[in-house]
């Protein structure tokens, strides 16, 4: 199985359970930016616990592996299990949507889009840019600078300017935004 496949079944799977998502991380930075291979997908999702006996049966499969006690403990940070697709080795990290404001705007703006014929919720470019600015200040990665610098590359004239300097302000992470929107953000090439 490829990332592609395993996203378009853990979207179908989803969409079928009733679970509110977000694709975000590395495959959203590719749907808006300089695509790049990855080893694993990023959904934030707004979970709350009478919806864990929908999510679980929905993974129910051979081929997966979703523990349930690892699901009921995400409400304690770091707000975080995970799904993996046992032959292909493959993992989808699903976070918890916390009510901390970025995070609660991030997810009001998701757009709707359609992948693989079937319905896909998505952070916005502004989002994944502040979302991977703000996780290089927590975990400083090379990939996160990359990835914000290719979306900034691809959607540059489409991008809220406004929206990312008033989030980027708030989140800690303006003289990053500046750099990567004067195209002065440059990661280090391995």
């Amino acid at each position: 199985m490829t990332e592609q496949e395993l996203l378009g079944d853990c979207v179908r799977r989803l969409n079928l359970c009733g679970v509110q998502y977000m694709l975000t991380g590395s495959m959203a930075s590719n749907a808006w930016g300089i695509p790049r291979s990855t080893h694993h997908l990023d959904f934030v999702i707004q979970l709350p616990p009478s919806q864990i006996p929908a999510l679980t049966p929905a993974f129910s499969h051979p081929n997966y592996f979703l523990d349930e006690a690892a699901v009921r403990a995400a409400y304690e940070p770091p707000h975080q299990f995970n799904l993996i697709h046992v032959p292909s080795a493959l993992k989808a990290d699903f976070w918890l949507l916390r009510p901390v404001p970025f995070e609660r705007e991030m997810f009001a703006r998701r757009l709707k889009d359609v992948w693989f014929g079937e319905p896909l919720w998505l952070a916005t470019a502004e989002d994944v840019i502040l979302h991977k600015l703000l996780w290089n200040r927590i975990t400083p990665s090379d990939r996160q600078l990359g990835d914000v610098a290719g979306v900034v590359q691809v959607q540059q004239d489409k991008l809220d300017k406004p929206y990312l300097c008033h989030w980027a302000d708030e989140l800690g992470v303006a003289a990053e935004l500046e750099a990567a929107l004067a195209g002065r953000l440059k990661p280090k090439q391995t």
